[in-house]
């Protein structure tokens, strides 16, 4: 078995084997990546990589909020407002090429990931 094809393997048994609070966790980790991402691209003046990880973090934010329920939730109604906030920073900070845009976006998706890290540490297993 070839490196990339074990390291796939790995990565979907991860992803399958994961308790939801653990997936939620990855998710915005991989927003918060994204977005990294797209701010490194726009310092370095490469649009179409800035919008290939754009358009993935906007991707990542509208799966967030279909999967929520907020009417379930303390304050799940403000966390959607939240997320839709998020959204709309990262379509401004792609159509406008904005790295000031995506900064705020950036703030946003860590803050969000801290979050979401220390309420699965302390979800029961």
């Amino acid at each position: 078995m070839s490196f990339s094809n074990a390291r796939t393997a790995y990565l979907g048994n991860s992803v399958t084997t994961a308790s939801p609070a653990r997936l939620l966790v990855m998710l915005v980790e991989r927003l918060v990546l994204d977005v990294e991402r797209a701010l490194q691209a726009q310092t370095d003046e490469s649009w179409t990589d800035a919008h290939t990880h754009l358009l993935h973090a906007q991707e990542i934010v509208v799966e967030l909020v279909s999967s929520l329920k907020p009417e379930q939730m303390t304050a799940g109604k403000e966390l959607v407002m939240l997320y839709e906030f998020l959204r709309s920073r990262l379509v401004a900070a792609n159509v406008n090429r904005d790295p000031e845009m995506t900064r705020q976006a950036l703030t946003i998706a860590t803050g969000l990931c801290e979050t979401w890290r220390s309420a699965a540490l302390a979800a029961p297993v």
